[in-house]
């Protein structure tokens, strides 16, 4: 096995490496690799790193034969997260571009997919599929990706990449620690949440294209969605608000799985009356309709696609919905990480409970000194008469998402009583902040930040901070708010809260 490497490129090293790992692929292996040595920048400015990850095909003798600069020999384990993160350490460019083995990237792919990158203010980008397949699962796989490419479109960054077609910095992917190995599948959706959390940019670039070959059987399709619905459901108990909305998934397919899921267990009202088939038929009704939008675009570009669309799209939020409940009731109890920091987060449960507090005190809170507003307004016009009553801050909240904070002008009588800050319990209940959290920074500072505080910006910022003040430097500080990220308890936003009762935040 090659040993791999951990020092940074070299002057002369090639500005970009292309990662490629591979199980079993000397079929389609050769086909990617002479794609990728047929690209339009030139030669020397690239290598190509293929990652035998255990084959028993020779599938590494096939990809040094079809001309990769280098293939790495590993024994089989750790998935793909393992293959890749091997040629992450291996690479020697600073720009890292990513495809599978079954891929075939378009000749202009790897100028495409890197050009975004150009902007320093990028970390990664995200590419597109195109299949010349003729079976009607695959063609209906590939308009599933082209209205979700539609989606990503409309929206100057994204969260979500995955590594079929995607571009990363090298130094970002390293200073995160890349793959987390314990997922076998949807590891990309991890790692791009991971890094959205932190603030990192990301844009997709639907110029970068790959050819790819999709499951073109009912069976195959079915099976693939269920893992990917099983391991969805992990990658969401990690990271609760992208569960929600994230932007690669259509908010339609989210409602479709609960519609399907609704006609399901409607299927019991057969049992307890005659009339009971009428809820799932309007179920059933109320999904078709869900439908429509990818139908008519689907009329436009092959019609027996669209026909078919319903029954498929049936077969997929049944599918994604049983995989989604089975990674609910049996959830993976991951390893911790060897750095902690690198998956550092407030998820499922302590997610659920510090989200309730916040509301448990942010609402009752506001409407209970909403009696006293009249009066400081009064106070504001007599003491501060040319100071606007009520400031509006800008500062990176949780994701690096800028947000407005509010808060009354600091008399020193406001200061004394600290009332200067409730406007920010509408902060709480809104969602933009929580009573306790790390120290709301700037958009300039959080942009500059270095890759170690990124985690900091995993959370919601806090009007407390979780930690005593006290003399400390500002890494310090940082090293405390992930320290209490890492090892969240509700019960230190109570001591905290309570703490603060007496003493100035």
């Amino acid at each position: 096995m090659t040993a791999p490497g951990n020092q940074p490129p070299t002057a002369s090293a090639p500005r970009i490496s292309v990662i490629v790992p591979a199980h079993n692929m000397a079929g389609s292996v050769t086909n990617c690799v002479q794609a990728l040595r047929r690209q339009t920048l030139p030669p020397a400015g690239y290598e190509i790193i293929v990652v035998d990850d255990g084959s028993t095909d020779g599938t590494g003798r096939a990809a040094a034969a079809a001309g990769a600069t280098q293939v790495i020999h590993k024994p089989r384990g750790g998935y793909a997260a393992a293959a890749r993160n091997l040629g992450i350490r291996t690479a020697r460019g600073d720009i890292l571009c990513f495809t599978d083995a079954d891929c075939c990237p378009h000749p202009d792919w790897l100028a495409q997919i890197t050009a975004p990158l150009a902007n320093p203010d990028l970390a990664g980008v995200k590419g597109t599929y195109d299949s010349q397949q003729r079976e009607l699962v695959a063609r209906f796989v590939q308009l599933e990706y082209e209205e979700k490419y539609d989606r990503l479109r409309r929206q100057p960054r994204i969260n979500f990449i995955d590594f079929y077609s995607a571009a990363f910095r090298r130094q970002v992917l390293l200073a995160n620690g890349g793959f987390d190995e314990t997922f076998p599948n949807s590891e990309d959706r991890e790692l791009s949440f991971r890094l959205a959390t932190r603030g990192y940019q990301m844009v997709f670039q639907p110029h970068a294209t790959v050819t790819h070959i999709h499951a073109h059987t009912l069976p195959d399709y079915f099976s693939k969605k269920v893992r990917n619905g099983y391991w969805t459901a992990q990658v969401v108990r990690r990271f609760p608000t992208h569960g929600v909305d994230d932007s690669h998934t259509p908010q339609s397919a989210k409602l479709q799985i609960l519609l399907m899921a609704l006609c399901y267990a409607s299927l019991v009202a057969l049992l307890l009356s005659p009339w009971g088939g009428l809820l799932p038929l309007l179920w059933l009704l109320i999904f078709a309709l869900t439908t429509l939008p990818f139908v008519r675009a689907a009329w436009a570009k092959d019609r027996p696609v669209a026909l078919a669309a319903p029954f498929l799209l049936a077969a997929r939020a049944t599918a994604l919905g049983l995989g989604y409940a089975w990674g609910l009731a049996r959830p993976v109890h991951f390893q911790p990480a060897p750095n902690d920091s690198q998956v550092a987060t407030i998820s499922g449960l302590n997610y659920l409970l510090k989200r309730g507090l916040d509301l448990a005190i942010s609402l009752p809170g506001l409407l209970l000194t909403g009696l006293l507003w009249p009066w400081l307004i009064l106070h504001l016009k007599r003491h501060a008469p040319h100071s606007p009553r009520l400031q509006r801050q800008r500062f990176a909240g949780q994701n690096g998402t800028p947000f407005t904070r509010y808060c009354f002008t600091p008399t020193p009588r406001l200061r004394r009583w600290r009332l200067a800050g409730l406007p920010q319990l509408y902060n709480v209940l809104k969602g933009d902040m929580s009573l306790v959290g790390p120290r709301p920074e700037s958009i300039h500072t959080a942009a500059t930040y270095p890759d170690w505080h990124r985690p900091r910006l995993a959370v919601k910022p806090g009007i407390l901070p979780p930690t005593r003040p006290g003399p400390q430097t500002d890494d310090e500080r940082v090293q405390q708010e992930l320290a209490y990220i890492t090892h969240y308890r509700l019960s230190h936003d109570l001591r905290r809260l309570w703490a603060a009762r007496r003493r100035p935040a």
